[in-house]
């Protein structure tokens, strides 16, 4: 249940697989290490794991049972500044009200060269942090002391599990180069795991077994005439070890890029799924073997299928809520309002309840599954047909196999006029059939009452737009004075209701200016901030300073201005996972320039038609010039979610003309005294 967080990307791998004389045992760091001045294979990385060793088994404890030891040991290179951040580590411990996952026999050193000679300095306990992060989990924090450029980290840790029937997915590449891993499972033959790969890392896992033994002892008592007597007896059972190994060389770093759900779905691990347990003399106990299997177990939970039929605890707000609709499309706004006002998020994920829904509505808050099925019994009772949804969060992962953990997260569905509603009442500005964005996570699975369940596509498809309407005066100078209209609509509303609805206007003013560097705003007016399903509209006034260059006779400008976007996102030479952009977007900006007076164009960018492969894209550039007025319209659209890495090539030149377009210059000449242009004047 621990979850080792270096907070680490993913990318397309390379192994090579050899064997070196390098000693690894602790606390043999070597000179040669410390003067290390690059890594060989990955010359720009900061820091880079020397080498890892992660080794997982099982111990029995009597009168406990099995629990699952983790053996960690790593050694880290840091070249420069920027790797002092692998310097602090992290585990997440899993608990609950029963039991918790703790670690032990921690040391940690850091090794410098001090006058030619290897020096370390031992970790104290003041750099160790224990911290309740919420009712399911701990984290426990160390970092290193006396860091350097050049100095090489060690540290080593086991963590010890009572939750026997989970191994935490075990992580192959980080966002620096490893050197050397060697991995290790060893399970009983009484738990059979299924291993479940991700990433693109290639991998050639080694299987073996070996044997176990549990040691215990019994007491037996008997009693002759008067006397009682207890007897004591060791006992020993034999049984198998199943043990895969992965043993790796210069594993690269994974490099990430923008537009990812999240790079833990694609970085390569292994996780390990429970399939059965069965121990000698005992039935067969199954878990994961089809979807099936899965839904049923969730479903007939009582923190989930239960939790659907209580329904007392909200019968007279409900009456409530009916009485004051007329159709079926405004009960499901009305059921989906009152929830959404009422109820608060505590931060928790889940499918199953935290508290309970009927503890929770009179709380008026949750989690998750608190929340949602208490809007899914609602609508049930209600009389519409309402189901919950499983999903996995953009953060989780994507559920690719059978699996209950594959889930986090559940929302609800309506059935209306052959529609899909989809809803989730947990954000304060998420609205039917526009979820939260953690929610946006490829698929999920609607439950019926049956336990039959259906797959959804949880993927937007409508194009969220905004639309920029600008009109300036440029002048001699290069200063720009105008006024903005913009307007922000669905997914692009709804995240700019989160980002800055808890701010006053005077910050979220500050931040603009701040953002478009140089910008003065004044008479600043917004509509429909808070009005959910309308689009916001922001209206201001701007100064701002230096958006034209002057070279001799000549002012040379982007007309686009701040509006430009200069950088390609896209840098990677290959990317072998896909570009998620969260929803469908288009961006329409119009823009209407006065120009100076004496001066008129000598050149304009031309017009440009972009259209990406399969239509998933287009790019839209016109300039024209009417009078004085300089009239520009740049339309900017992604038509496709998430798009496959086949496309990754296309859709990086696609961006880079895009970007070239939006970043030509205008070139305007001064006007002599006898009406031509000085430039030309001179070449006569």
């Amino acid at each position: 249940m621990s979850r080792f967080k270096y907070v680490l990307p993913v990318a397309v791998f390379f192994l090579c697989y050899s064997v070196t004389a390098q000693d690894y045992k602790f606390g043999k760091v070597s000179k040669e290490e410390l003067l290390e001045k690059v890594y060989a294979q990955d010359s720009a990385a900061a820091a880079a794991v020397l080498y890892r060793k992660r080794n997982i088994r099982y111990n029995y404890v009597q009168g406990s049972g099995f629990q699952v030891i983790t053996e960690v040991h790593e050694r880290v290179k840091i070249y420069t500044k920027e790797g002092f951040r692998y310097a602090t580590v992290s585990e997440r411990l899993y608990k609950n009200n029963r039991a918790n996952e703790t670690i032990a026999g921690l040391k940690a050193f850091t090794y410098t060269m001090e006058n030619g000679d290897v020096e370390k300095q031992k970790m104290g306990k003041s750099a160790i942090f224990s911290t309740s992060l919420n009712k399911y989990r701990n984290e426990e924090k160390f970092t290193l002391p006396n860091l350097k450029e050049g100095s090489v980290i060690e540290y080593e840790y086991r963590i010890v599990s009572p939750f026997a029937y989970n191994i935490d997915e075990i992580v192959l590449q980080y966002d620096i180069p490893i050197k050397k891993q060697e991995i290790s499972i060893a399970t009983p033959e009484y738990f059979m795991f299924k291993p479940n790969m991700k990433g693109y890392l290639g991998m050639q896992p080694k299987y073996t077994t070996n044997s176990g033994k549990i040691n215990f002892s019994s007491k037996t008592r008997s009693t002759v005439g008067q006397v009682s007597q207890t007897t004591f007896k060791q006992n020993e059972i034999d049984y198998t070890t199943n043990v895969t190994s992965y043993n790796m060389d210069n594993v690269p770093a994974l490099k990430e890029e923008p537009f990812v759900n999240d790079i833990d779905n694609y970085r390569s691990a292994v996780k390990y799924e429970l399939q059965y347990v069965q121990f000698p003399q005992s039935i067969r106990e199954g878990y994961t073997t089809s979807w099936e299997k899965v839904i049923e177990k969730i479903y007939d939970n009582s923190s989930f299928g239960t939790q659907l039929k209580i329904h007392n605890y909200y019968k007279d707000d409900l009456e409530l809520i009916k009485a004051k609709t007329s159709s079926k499309v405004e009960l499901v706004a009305a059921i989906f309002s009152h929830v959404q006002r009422r109820m608060t998020w505590n931060s928790i994920y889940g499918y199953f309840v935290d508290k309970g829904v009927k503890e929770a509505y009179k709380e008026k808050s949750g989690n998750i599954a608190d929340i949602n099925l208490m809007l899914t019994s609602m609508l049930q009772q209600a009389g519409l047909e309402a189901y919950p949804v499983l999903v996995s969060t953009r953060s989780h992962g994507i559920p690719l196999f059978p699996t209950r953990e594959g889930f986090n997260y559940v929302i609800a569905s309506v059935q209306l006029d052959g529609n899909t509603i989809l809803l989730d009442a947990t954000n304060k500005f998420s609205e039917p059939n526009l979820l939260p964005t953690r929610a946006l996570n490829w698929y999920g699975k609607l439950i019926k009452k049956d336990g039959t369940f259906t797959t959804l596509n949880l993927i937007p498809e409508k194009p969220s737009r905004n639309s920029f309407n600008m009109s300036v005066s440029l002048n001699e100078d290069g200063s720009l004075e105008g006024k903005m209209r913009k307007t922000y609509g669905d997914y692009n509303a709804y995240l700019h209701r989160n980002k800055y609805s808890s701010i006053n206007e005077d910050e979220y003013l500050e931040k603009l200016e701040n953002k478009n560097d140089g910008m003065e705003i004044s008479d600043y007016t917004v509509k429909n901030k808070n009005a959910l399903g309308k689009p916001i509209s922001e209206s201001y006034a701007f100064s701002m300073e230096n958006q034209a260059s002057t070279i001799g006779d000549k002012i040379y400008f982007s007309p686009l201005f701040h509006l430009a976007m200069e950088k390609n996102p896209f840098k990677l030479e290959k990317r072998n996972y896909p570009i998620d952009f969260t929803y469908p977007w288009q961006e329409r900006n119009v823009i209407l320039i006065s120009l100076p007076e004496g001066y008129e164009t000598t050149s304009l960018p031309e017009g440009v038609n972009l259209v990406m492969a399969d239509g998933m894209g287009g790019f839209r550039y016109q300039i024209s010039l009417k009078g004085k007025i300089l009239q520009v319209l740049v339309d900017f659209k992604i038509n496709r979610a998430i798009i496959s890495p086949e496309y990754y090539q296309d859709l990086k030149e696609f961006f880079k003309k895009a970007i070239e377009k939006q970043t030509e210059k205008v070139v305007l000449s001064k006007i002599s005294s006898d009406g031509t242009s000085q430039s030309a004047a001179g070449g006569r």
